[in-house]
């Protein structure tokens, strides 16, 4: 049986390589990044129901998804360190049977205790997936079909995120919310054997020397900014002794990993992939999309749920026309990019996603169905032309050597700024909803006639208790509504310096190999 070379860089031409092997390999990758993506959220939906068989408090149970966070977070960078150190293949199916074994150990948890290690250990193993995938369509692919094969590796990306709450919540009611992780198994077992079979492992670098110091300290600042973003809420910010330490310890070993690595000899992320304007630029943008995306992806089931008045069941559906949209904008972004300048179909995506969040600042509980999926729908559709083009042009110009080391970075980064945009998010929405309960509240008195005339009624009589019940019940639910508008607005302006970034960028000059390119990509 022939098999794919793909340890090196720049990868032979596909028509050195079998279409059969190609193709059951790209299904591999595409099952490994969904498997990853979809178990950044497709758990969310499960915590209550994890929380009764685990005998967890409400506050115990949010480390099953800050384990994994962390982990994750802290073992994307070092994956293209690893990958050339012990060889891409053996590294990928490694990962992919750890995430496996992890998932099915989660199913099995009986314990709080249980459940967070075996989450951690999942976190690991899941953070060499995504980068790891994209790098090996990018060079398993030749030049003019990149553009369709990132089409392909993006569905899962964008599309785990968006369908994971939805199938986590279909496979808890129906079945058990340990099946939440169990339906990782097969897919694991299918990847792991396309790759064993039909991968052919490459050359690895044996004198490579791991970076410990800057490792260690990209480590201690990572987890401890990950950490600090995910219990920030619960804490209540700067205003708790735990998150100010967080805090400090972030800035500090992020600032000695910067400082390591621009005076180091050798340090597991080279100074030199910041040389290049596209990459950089691109980390910019892919900063900007990880935020929005996860953002506007936690906020809209709680709109559809608490102020739309939609079930579980009802919200998830209501959500799946924005992942078809992100679906049908990457096959068709994929075809495009070879033929129209990226960066106009990035501007695109860009101006289509910022109009979409912008109309719906304007949304209230009435908002029709009709509105609900055509916007949604046109959201995921220019987060597609986004998503596709930006691998292009930022991997386009990188040097071969860097491609995983890059993909890691860009991974690192959409995690990052997810992050960043759920714990804003939810904070801006705590915030705005007390601030307006107290502004709107202001305005609920004897002497104003406008409430003499709304609030007439048995359910609004403020001289009876039920009557002031229903008053503070609709004023906290037009102050949720208010709160959701400033949110969807803070996502419009965070969506704008994105098209800025394009700026910076160039049109890409593809990457010309060097001849020890060559040698290795064809060895």
């Amino acid at each position: 049986m022939t098999a794919i070379d793909t340890s090196a860089a720049p990868a032979p031409s596909a028509s050195d390589n079998p279409k059969m092997a190609r193709v059951v390999v790209t299904i591999c990758a595409m099952a490994a990044t969904l498997m990853q993506a979809l178990d950044g959220t497709i758990a969310n939906v499960a915590l209550p129901h994890m929380q009764g068989s685990l005998s967890a408090t409400a506050d115990q149970i949010t480390w099953v998804l800050t384990s994994y966070i962390v982990a994750a977070a802290i073992f994307t960078a070092p994956v293209g360190w690893f990958a050339s150190r012990f060889g891409r293949k053996n590294v990928f199916i490694a990962a992919i049977v750890g995430f496996t074994v992890a998932s099915m150990l989660c199913g099995l948890a009986q314990s709080l205790p249980q459940m967070v290690v075996f989450r951690l250990m999942q976190g690991v193993c899941g953070a060499a997936l995504v980068p790891l995938s994209q790098s090996l369509m990018w060079d398993m692919y030749p030049a003019e079909q990149r553009g369709q094969a990132m089409a392909m590796w993006g569905m899962g990306v964008m599309l785990g995120p968006i369908l994971g709450p939805t199938l986590g919540g279909w496979l808890t009611d129906t079945f058990d919310w340990r099946w939440v992780f169990y339906v990782n198994v097969p897919f694991g077992i299918a990847a792991t054997l396309g790759l064993w079979f039909f991968l052919k492992g490459g050359k690895r670098d044996q004198d490579l020397r791991f970076d410990w110091i800057g490792f260690g300290v990209l480590s201690l600042g990572l987890g401890a900014f990950q950490l600090m973003l995910d219990r920030g809420q619960q804490a209540d910010w700067f205003s708790s002794t735990e998150i100010v330490i967080e805090a400090i310890i972030a800035g500090l070993g992020i600032y000695l990993f910067l400082v390591h690595m621009l005076t180091a000899k050798k340090p597991f992320i080279s100074p030199a992939m910041f040389v290049d304007r596209n990459f950089v630029a691109g980390m910019v943008i892919m900063f900007i999309v990880g935020l929005v995306l996860l953002s506007s992806a936690a906020l809209l089931p709680g709109y559809l749920q608490r102020l739309g008045g939609y079930s579980v069941t009802e919200a998830g559906l209501l959500m799946a026309p924005r992942g078809i949209g992100t679906m049908v904008a990457m096959m068709i972004a994929g075809r495009l990019s070879g033929r129209i300048d990226a960066r106009l179909l990035m501007l695109f995506g860009i101006s289509t996603m910022a109009f979409t969040l912008w109309l719906m600042t304007g949304w209230t509980p009435d908002v029709s169905r009709t509105d609900l999926i055509w916007i949604t729908t046109l959201q995921g559709f220019g987060m597609g032309f986004v998503f596709i083009p930006l691998q292009v042009v930022a991997f386009a110009t990188l040097p071969g050597h860097f491609r995983t080391d890059g993909a890691s970075l860009f991974a690192l980064m959409r995690n990052i700024g997810s992050a960043i945009g759920i714990s804003i998010a939810t904070w801006l929405l705590s915030v705005s909803t007390a601030t307006m309960y107290s502004q709107l509240g202001e305005n609920v008195t004897p002497f104003n006639q406008a409430y003499h005339i709304g609030a007439a009624g048995l359910f609004y009589n403020p001289n009876i208790p039920m009557g002031l019940a229903g008053i503070s019940a609709e004023i906290s639910r037009q102050a949720e509504i208010i709160a959701y508008s400033n949110d969807f607005m803070f996502l419009f302006w965070v969506s704008i310096p994105a098209a800025f970034a394009l700026l910076l960028m160039r049109k890409p000059k593809p990457h010309v190999p060097t001849a020890e390119e060559t040698a290795l990509a064809m060895e």
